[in-house]
């Protein structure tokens, strides 16, 4: 990390402290970039003693200081567990304990139907095709296997039949135990009232992996601009549509910053997604332009990677039953630079726009006058 850079982080992390009460950060601040030499640890083994989630600790052990980082594993964890306690009001680390024990309660009496679904196997999970792309991690090694058939928006094959079908079997046995249990789950987010949330029942860690190994390599060249190379988090979730499920989803963006979608099955008609052009919070209700048009039919096993401020929606189902997962991927990074961002978001549509009128019409002034100044 060159010396600017670290300057810039720890001129953030200052202004942090002065922006909490006064509360200072103990020690060395910590690095803005991540240290990219650095395997984060897994602490997946220490997630019944730990106040947040082992997948916050292996994102954040990259930003940590040289001081810290060659240190033991028990002072990274002291040190990354003061720093979130710091930063995390009260009321969010409520929340996430209720939501922990919500969790446990479940796994502790569920039983899965399909074991093997809760570790990452590749090769039973992933087309062949897939795994190549990602083993060679190139932009012309995804290009070849993918199609761009509207700005922003690709498509691949992904997942085998025998995975979409065993994940199927595995929501219907999560359902039936729900329904013979009468416990009450969470659904998926406020849009889908049918539904599961995959991670609450054993899935995270898998679903984890997913996206750190088979999502991140390709969001890292496709998805720089919104925070793809550091994506550290997820929510992962299936949605159900039919005439006896929700029917259809209205125009929305994601609460990601990267969403993979894939279609699981069943036998279905309509439910294609519409797509209508990525914006910022400020030009989400804006007009969409003829080019950021386009519609998507779902196909069994075959994804679509989109930005997650690419707005969206789903069409009526009308006929059959539609499954598809979801993955939202989140970087913290990303988030937490927007805070501090004075400067348009470049991978807005009407943002780019704007600037470059504003651009255009500084040139026609200089031109008038310099036209002007020649007479």
């Amino acid at each position: 990390m060159d010396q600017r850079r670290e300057a810039q982080a720890n001129e953030i992390n200052g202004s942090r402290s002065n922006e909490n009460d006064g509360v200072s950060s103990k020690g060395p601040a910590l690095r803005l970039y991540p240290c990219v030499e650095q395997k984060a640890e897994n602490y997946e083994d220490l997630e019944e003693e730990l106040e947040f989630s082992p997948h916050l600790y292996s994102a954040l052990e990259r930003h940590l200081p040289s001081s810290v980082l060659s240190s033991s594993r028990d002072n990274k964890v002291q040190y990354m567990t003061d720093i979130l306690l710091r930063y995390s009001p009260r009321a969010d680390r409520s929340r996430m304990q209720k939501h922990g024990e919500y969790r446990q309660k479940i796994i502790s009496n569920y039983q899965p139907l399909h074991r093997v679904l809760y570790t990452m196997h590749a090769t039973d999970f992933f087309v062949p095709s897939f795994i190549k792309a990602i083993s060679e991690n190139k932009e012309e090694s995804f290009r070849k296997i993918m199609s761009e058939p509207s700005p922003g928006v690709f498509t691949f094959e992904m997942l085998q039949p025998r995975f979409c079908e065993m994940m199927l079997a595995e929501v219907q046995n999560f359902e039936k135990w729900v329904r013979e249990t009468k416990f009450r789950i969470m659904r998926p987010n406020t849009m889908n009232k049918f539904g599961a949330v995959l991670d609450d029942f054993g899935l995270q860690h898998m679903l984890q992996k997913f996206m750190e190994d088979f999502i991140r390599p390709i969001s890292t060249v496709f998805f720089t601009e919104v925070g793809g190379s550091t994506l550290d988090g997820h929510h992962g979730f299936v949605v159900e549509y039919g005439t006896d499920r929700d029917i259809d989803l209205g125009f929305h963006v994601d609460d990601a910053e990267v969403t993979l979608n894939v279609c699981l099955g069943k036998q279905f008609t309509g439910g294609e997604l519409f797509f209508r052009g990525v914006r910022c919070e400020k030009h989400v209700n804006s007009d969409s332009q003829p080019e950021e048009i386009f519609d998507y039919v779902h196909v069994a096993g075959r994804a679509i990677l989109h930005c997650g401020r690419h707005r969206h929606g789903a069409r009526a189902t009308t006929s059959g039953q539609r499954i598809n997962l979801l993955i939202w991927c989140r970087s913290s990074v990303f988030r937490e630079m927007r805070k501090y961002q004075t400067d348009f978001p470049s991978w807005c549509a009407v943002c780019k726009r704007e600037k470059e009128e504003r651009i255009r019409q500084k040139a026609s002034i200089l031109k008038s006058e310099l036209r002007l100044r020649t007479v």
